[in-house]
C-alpha cells in the first residue's frame, strides 16, 4: 500500500513536470502580486519551498519556507483538505486562512518569513495565507537570573507566543491587553505592550506605544537593546526600565498598573515605569514574611552605600585625612603598606580592575571553570599581589567586601551602574579626598533626581515623598497594609484591595 506523503510526492513531482516553462499573469482581482514576485524577491533563499501543483484540474501555486514550517503538519492541515475538497471554495475547506486583501507585496513577504504558507490560486485570482510556524523551541525553565527558593520556577523563554501564554495563565481577564507591532527595519521583530485596561494609565500606555513606533533601527536581538532605545535618558548609567525574566513578576507589575514590554526572540520583559528604589526589591520579598523581607530590603541598601564609598574612603583617608583614623588602626594600616611603593588611589584601582577582569573571566568560560578561575583566581592573584608589595592585604578585604555588596541588588543592570559608579568615588577621592566623596555623591543625588521613567520621577517615592509608596519600597509592610497601588505607576484605579476588607 503506497504511504499517504509517497503518494503526495508523486503528485508534486507530476504537476512540477507539466508546469515546466509555466509563466503566470498577474493577479487582477486580488491585487498585482504575481508567484514571480515572490519568487524575484526570494532570490538565493535556499530554505524557500516553492512549486506549482494541480488540485481537482486547478493550478495552485504554493510558498513556504522549510525552516519554519513543519512538512508533516503542512500535509495534514492544507493538502489533504484541499485534495479532499471536489473544487469546492478553498475558504470553506481551510478555515483557518486568512485571503489576502492588499497589493503590498512586502506585507505578503512579512508573513511568509514569520511561518504562513502562502497559495496563489490562479484561477481563482485568490492568495491565502495559512499560519503554519513551527519550530523547536527551548522548554520552559528555571529563572538562572531571577532565581528564588519559594514561588513559581517558571520563566520567559525566547518564543513569544509562549510568553503571552504564561501571563495568560496567570491573568484571565479580557482587560489584559496585547498591542502588538513591529520594531526592526530589517529584522521586522515583533514586539508586544501588555497592560491591563481598567487599571494601566492610558497617558503611559500611549507614551510607549510611541516610542515604539518611532525606533528606527535596524533589528534588535535582545530586550535589553530595545530598552535603551525606549527610555528616557539614555545617557545615565542608571537603568530606567525595569527588566524581568520571571512570569510572576511580570504579572505582579501589570497588576500595579505598569506596562510590560515583550519581544519575540528575548526572554526578558521590559517594566514601565520603575522606580530606583524597586530595583532594590526581590520578587521573594512577597514570598517571605513581611519582617524577613525588610531585614533584607535594608541589607541592599546598605550594601550600595558601602560599596561605593568602603574603597574611595580608604584612598581618601589614607591619602588627605589619616588623622580620622584611631592611632592603632592608623598603625596596622602603615605596617600593612609599608611594601607597597603607589599611593592609595593607584594600589585601590589595580586591584579593582583584577577583581573585574576575575568577573569577566568567569562569566565567558563554561561554568565549572569559570568557578575555578573565580575562587583560584582570587586566592593566588591576591596572595601574590599582598606578597609582591602591590597592595596591603587590608585592601584585598575591603575591594572584596565592595564586590560582593555590588551584587546585591536583585536588578543585575543596576549592580553594573553601581559597580561603574564606584570607580568616579575612587577617582574623586583620590584627587579631592572625603570633600571629593561628598561633591560626587551630591552629584549622584543630583542626576538621580533628574531621572525619569517613563515621565514619573525616578526617586519616587522618596522625592517626591509618597507615604504609601515608601510603605513597600524600603521596607515591605504586611500585606494588610498594602491597599493602594504604587503612585509611581498612575493608575486609573488607585486602590488594589476595598478598605475594610478584614
Amino acid at each position: 500500500m503506497v504511504k499517504p506523503t509517497e503518494w503526495w510526492r508523486k503528485q508534486v513531482e507530476e504537476v512540477l513536470a507539466s508546469t515546466e516553462g509555466y509563466t503566470y499573469s498577474p493577479n487582477e482581482r486580488g491585487g498585482k502580486i504575481t508567484p514571480d514576485q515572490i519568487k524575484e524577491k526570494l532570490n538565493n533563499v535556499d530554505d524557500l519551498s516553492s512549486f506549482a501543483m494541480n488540485i481537482n484540474g486547478e493550478r495552485v501555486h504554493v510558498f513556504y519556507l522549510d525552516t519554519m514550517v513543519d512538512s508533516a503538519q503542512l500535509y495534514e492541515m492544507i493538502f489533504l483538505p484541499l485534495q479532499r475538497s471536489d473544487g469546492r471554495d478553498p475558504l470553506q475547506v481551510l478555515p483557518f486562512a486568512q485571503p489576502n486583501e492588499s497589493d503590498d507585496v512586502s506585507l505578503l513577504m512579512n508573513n511568509l518569513l514569520r511561518g504562513h504558507t502562502i497559495l496563489f490560486f490562479l484561477d481563482r485570482n485568490l492568495i491565502l495565507q495559512v499560519n503554519t510556524f513551527h519550530v523547536e523551541h527551548r522548554s520552559i525553565s528555571k529563572s538562572e537570573n531571577e532565581s528564588t527558593v519559594l514561588g513559581p520556577q517558571d520563566s520567559f523563554v525566547e518564543m513569544l507566543e509562549i510568553n503571552l501564554s504564561l501571563l495568560r495563565r496567570r491573568i484571565a481577564s479580557p482587560n489584559l491587553k496585547i498591542v502588538a507591532s513591529t520594531v526592526g527595519t530589517e529584522t521586522h521583530n515583533r514586539v508586544t505592550v501588555i497592560y491591563m485596561e481598567d487599571i494601566a494609565n492610558p497617558e503611559n500606555v500611549e507614551r510607549v506605544k510611541e516610542r515604539i513606533n518611532n525606533v528606527v533601527y535596524q533589528g534588535f536581538v535582545g530586550m535589553p537593546i530595545l530598552k535603551q532605545a525606549l527610555e528616557d535618558k539614555p545617557y545615565s548609567p542608571f537603568p530606567q526600565f525595569g527588566l524581568t525574566n520571571r512570569p510572576d513578576n511580570a504579572t505582579a507589575a501589570l497588576l500595579d498598573g505598569r506596562i510590560l514590554i515583550l519581544l519575540n526572540g528575548s526572554p526578558d520583559a521590559a517594566i514601565c515605569p520603575t522606580s530606583f528604589l524597586e530595583m532594590f526589591s526581590s520578587p521573594e520579598d512577597f514570598y517571605n514574611r513581611w519582617s524577613t523581607a525588610s531585614l533584607l530590603r535594608i541589607i541592599r541598601f546598605f550594601g550600595l552605600f558601602v560599596t561605593i564609598m568602603l574603597t574611595s574612603s580608604y584612598v581618601s583617608v589614607l591619602t588627605y585625612h589619616p588623622e580620622m583614623l584611631p592611632p592603632a588602626l592608623l598603625t596596622i594600616l602603615s605596617e600593612s603598606r609599608s611594601r607597597v611603593p603607589f599611593p592609595p588611589v593607584v594600589e585601590v584601582v589595580f586591584i579593582e580592575l583584577i577583581i573585574e577582569i576575575l568577573r569577566e573571566a568567569g562569566i565567558r568560560m563554561p561554568t565549572k571553570i569559570g568557578q575555578t578561575i573565580g575562587i583560584v583566581g582570587g586566592i593566588v592573584i591576591g596572595t601574590a599581589s599582598v606578597q609582591a608589595g602591590l597592595a596591603s592585604n587590608i585592601l584585598i578585604v575591603l575591594v572584596s567586601v565592595s564586590a560582593l555588596l555590588s551584587f546585591v541588588p536583585p536588578n543585575f543592570l543596576m549592580s553594573n551602574a553601581i559597580r561603574l559608579v564606584r570607580y568616579g568615588f575612587i577617582l574623586i577621592a583620590g584627587v579631592l579626598g572625603m570633600y571629593g566623596q561628598m561633591l560626587m555623591l551630591a552629584f549622584l543625588f543630583a542626576h538621580l533626581l533628574d531621572l525619569t521613567s517613563l515621565g514619573a520621577p525616578y526617586m519616587t517615592a522618596g522625592v517626591p515623598r509618597k507615604w504609601t509608596d515608601l510603605m513597600n519600597s524600603l521596607i515591605r509592610t504586611p500585606m494588610k497594609f498594602i491597599i493602594d497601588r504604587s503612585g509611581m505607576s498612575r493608575a486609573k484605579r488607585k486602590k488594589a484591595r476595598p478598605i475594610g476588607e478584614e
